[in-house]
Formats: structure tokens, C-alpha cells, sequence
């Protein structure tokens, strides 16, 4: 397969995650690879918040919402979402809307790309993982960060696709039946339309919790993607800001440019042991 095949994708709705986005974009350059960088945005973000993204050579795609019904829309805004299913867990930010998720799922239509990799704008990759183009669609690592129990559940924030209109014009017809309710929004979606999904290891997309409730599996040898899920690391002071701090001033480096260690002399967190 030739670079001009391959893609890494991600996705931007607002401002908030145009930051992610600078963040991620440049990660993937310093992590060497030579495949494109594709960021797909909604209408409603600025020209000034895409400008430092496509300054970093990353193709930018203006895409539209799902056309998705009232009733579809209704069952899944924020206020309906967190209402059936509070998050105990962590907080999300105000700036994160449910419904924008499904938006991730254009890039289905990317069919001048034989295979994607798809990154959420709050992840950064520390280290080449260009070999995940050779994974076969549906290929995702578990929602993993508290127990081993979570192994079960797929994350999106990373995974593997090859891009077809067949495709993405059966995901609608089947995400918007009836009565359809996906609690985890696109997530939920993606592990029932692909249910024999392949399974990732973790550290291709290694989710900030696991630095605090699992320690023992964090291993900066071995991890490739930061996900900070949950509460965001461009956020002001939130409540887990503390105990994140290294992965914090570590997406801050990616972000400003400046002092982006060798991740080869990062420190693992402390053991529960």
C-alpha cells in the first residue's frame, strides 16, 4: 500500500478540540510518519482555530453532521445521554456534545484512501505506529482504565478502517432505526456494527486513567497513543489535574512545540503496589 493510500483521520467540532487537534497533528509529524493527516470539521469552527492545524501540514475536510431524525437527535443530546447514564467516572467538559461523535463516521466516505487509522482529537502518539495500517478493518483496543473487566468494551478513540460508501450507507441505515438508543454513542454503535471487532493492545490507545487505577500496566516502553478521555488536558484546574500532571505537561509539550521529551527517559507512575 502507498502512503497516498493511507490516512490518519480525526475529527474536530469546536474550538476546544481544534486545541487536541494541534496537539495530535504534531505528534504525528514528530513520530516520523509519511502517510496523510486528515482532519475532518464541522462547519462550526473557526477559520483562526484550524489555522495552527493546517499550519502544521495536516488536509483539512469541512464535513456535515449525520443526517440523522428529531427523534434520533432528541435521544441523543447531552442532556438525554447523561441523564440515562451519568458518568461516575470522570467529568465531561461542557464543550463535549454526545451527538457530535457520530460525526466520526464520515470518514467512511475518505475513499480516495484505501486505509485509515482514526485518532480522537484528544489523543497524542508518541511513537511511530504506522503498522497499524496493516491491521484489517475492524481493528480497535479495549475501553480499558479501570478494570480488566473493561477488556469487553471497544474504545473509538483509535481504530482501523477502510473506506467505502457501501459501508457508510449501511451504518446509516441501521444507526437510525426506530427507537435506536447507543448509550456510548458511536462507540456502542461501532462494536455492535462490527461485533467480531479486532482487538488492539492497549497501548495503541492507552487511556489516561490507567496512569492512576492501573499503574502496573502503564509502560512507557510500550505505549504509542495518549487518550485523555474524560476530563480534557487543555482544561484549567479540573478535578484529577493533580494526579495527571505528568501527562498534562506532556500534552502541553506536543501542543506549544517546545520540550517534547524522548519517550524513551519518561517515568512510569509510581505502583499501587
Amino acid at each position: 500500500m502507498t502512503n497516498a493510500r493511507r490516512a490518519y483521520v480525526t475529527l474536530v467540532t469546536n474550538a476546544d478540540f481544534a486545541k487536541g487537534a494541534t496537539a495530535l497533528v504534531r505528534s504525528l509529524k514528530l513520530s516520523g510518519t509519511r502517510a496523510d493527516i486528515v482532519v475532518m470539521h464541522t462547519g462550526g469552527v473557526g477559520e483562526a482555530d484550524l489555522a495552527p492545524i493546517a499550519a502544521l501540514g495536516a488536509t483539512l475536510r469541512q464535513i456535515e453532521l449525520l443526517p440523522t431524525s428529531d427523534a434520533f437527535n432528541a435521544r441523543h443530546a447531552r442532556e438525554e445521554i447523561h441523564g440515562r447514564n451519568p458518568f461516575t467516572k470522570g467529568e465531561k467538559p461542557a464543550f463535549h456534545t454526545p451527538l457530535d461523535n457520530f460525526a466520526k463516521l464520515r470518514l467512511w466516505q475518505l475513499t480516495d484512501y484505501e486505509r485509515v487509522v482514526f485518532i480522537d482529537a484528544d489523543a497524542i502518539v508518541i511513537r511511530n505506529i504506522d503498522r497499524l495500517f496493516s491491521y484489517p478493518e475492524f481493528s480497535a483496543a479495549p475501553n480499558v482504565y479501570e478494570s480488566l473487566a473493561d477488556f469487553h468494551r471497544l474504545n473509538s478513540g483509535v481504530f482501523v478502517a477502510r473506506p467505502a460508501e457501501q459501508t457508510f450507507a449501511a451504518m446509516l441505515e441501521r444507526l437510525d432505526r426506530p427507537d435506536a438508543f447507543w448509550r456510548r454513542t458511536d462507540q456502542t454503535f461501532l462494536q455492535a456494527f462490527f461485533p467480531d471487532w479486532h482487538g488492539l493492545p492497549i497501548f495503541f490507545n492507552t487511556l489516561q486513567y490507567v496512569w492512576f487505577n492501573l499503574p502496573e500496566l502503564w509502560d512507557w516502553s510500550s505505549v504509542h497513543v495518549v487518550h485523555y478521555q474524560y476530563e480534557k488536558p487543555w482544561q484549567e484546574g479540573h478535578a484529577k489535574a493533580q494526579r495527571l500532571r505528568p501527562l498534562i505537561d506532556l500534552w502541553q509539550a506536543y501542543y506549544t512545540g517546545e520540550g517534547v521529551p524522548d519517550p524513551t527517559r519518561l517515568e512510569n507512575p509510581p505502583s499501587s503496589a
